[in-house]
């Protein structure tokens, strides 16, 4: 679910750079930009360790 939600974000993040270069209409400015990329990085990191959590618990180890 939380790599889902990165990947969306970060489609979010870069149809607002593709619209910004190709058609000079982009629609997030440069906090917007930076707040968007780093939720995409945020929920990617969620992901993952939620995902290590989870192979370490099937494996038995600590």
């Amino acid at each position: 679910m939380f790599l889902i939600g990165s990947f969306i974000v970060f489609a979010l993040f870069f149809l607002n750079v593709a619209l910004g270069a190709f058609a000079n209409n982009a629609f997030l400015g440069d906090v917007g930009e930076m707040l968007v990329l780093f939720v995409a990085s945020l929920l990617f990191v969620v992901a993952i360790l939620k995902k290590e959590a989870d192979r370490s618990q099937e494996d038995g180890s600590q």
